[in-house]
């Protein structure tokens, strides 16, 4: 295994992992970036799918991104390389937030900066939005526009909770699959 490009996973995990706030969804948009646009190990459309993966998998979605990315890059070394880059620093972040807890809580320049990060936040949260629903729109299908508006009506207006929006997508996914499949005649 190629030990430059192990090293470089793990330095660009650290790296986002380091200077992610606000929740793994924001990690989604760094990955891309570092990974697709910056390192072109991975084009748009395999990202966007392993980021359906990391998504519905249970767990962290930070980790999990880490782990689909590592594999795909470099097998289980990748995943290894991957996960101790985007664990690192949440663990020794929150080592130090609990030793001064009590002294952070109380302390008003800190909670005026934790109001601050929010609306950063909201951008990044609002970017990955942007990007994956922009390449739904560009394919033009009818059943992904439908199913993307769907999820957004049921889980705003609805409050229909996400497992249940992700499991009727990914039925929906492999129904338009097997439909394609027998279409052409193909085998499954």
């Amino acid at each position: 295994m190629n030990k430059k490009k192990l090293c470089k996973i793990f330095l660009s995990t650290l790296y986002l992992s380091a200077f992610t706030f606000g929740g793994g969804y924001v990690i989604v948009s760094l990955l891309k970036k570092k990974f697709v646009d910056e390192l072109h190990w991975i084009d748009q459309q395999e990202m966007l799918d392993l980021v359906a993966i990391a998504q519905s998998a249970p767990g962290a979605i930070a980790v999990n991104g880490a782990v689909v990315v590592g594999y795909k890059l470099a097998g289980i070394p990748g995943i290894l390389c991957a996960v101790a880059g985007a664990v690192i620093p949440p663990f020794v972040l929150l080592t130090v937030i609990s030793f001064f807890y009590n002294s952070f809580k109380e302390n008003l320049l800190i909670q005026a900066m934790l109001n601050g990060m929010k609306a950063g936040v909201g951008a990044v949260i609002l970017s990955v939005v942007y990007d994956m629903g922009s390449d739904v729109v560009k394919e033009k299908d009818p059943m992904l526009l439908f199913l993307m508006a769907a999820s957004f009506i049921a889980a705003y207006f609805y409050h229909v909770n996400v497992i249940f929006i992700i499991l009727a997508a990914a039925l929906a996914g492999i129904c338009k699959t097997i439909v394609r499949k027998f279409r052409r005649g193909a085998r499954l």
